[in-house]
This record gives structure tokens, sequence and C-alpha cells, in this order.
């Protein structure tokens, strides 16, 4: 059994249950944009987050610190301390 990239996508955000959207950049456009890579011929993209506030503007960027054991407390830290959110 295979899976596209987006019914893939679909079926992880069902199963984990996440309220937001994934994107799909098969073109790169975004991860040029943003830093997460340098070329559109690059194979792998650099792990990167980027936190927005309500109206969608950038107020963080996670760049060259992104560890997947400590990220998602430091993301939730940070969202308590710029928008008082508990």
């Amino acid at each position: 059994m295979s899976f596209s990239p987006i019914s893939l996508a679909a079926w992880w955000a069902e199963d984990e249950g996440f309220e937001f959207e994934l994107w799909k950049d098969d073109d790169k456009t975004l991860a040029l944009a943003l830093g997460a890579v340098s070329s559109d011929s690059a194979i792998y993209c650099d792990r990167v987050s980027f936190l927005l506030d309500p109206d969608g503007q950038v107020v963080l960027e996670y760049i060259d610190s992104v560890d997947t054991g400590t990220h998602p407390g430091q993301v939730l830290a940070d969202i308590k301390l710029l928008f008082g959110v508990e």
C-alpha cells in the first residue's frame, strides 16, 4: 500500500487530531522563502519552525536551534511568555 503526500498528510492530521492544516510544498516555494532550503534542487529541508501571532505575523524564528527532544517545550514556553497563554 502506498500513499501520496496529500493523502498521507490528511490521514496523519486526522489520526493525530491536528487542529491545523498540513501544507504541501513540492516546488519548495515556501521552503525557499523561509530559508529552509538554499535552492529548489535541495533534496532535504532544514528543520525550522516559525511562531506566528494571531494575525499571521512571524514573531519568532527557530532556525538553528530545532532539537526534536526539546523544541516543543521551548515553543510552549515562548507562547506563554509572549501571549500569556497557560
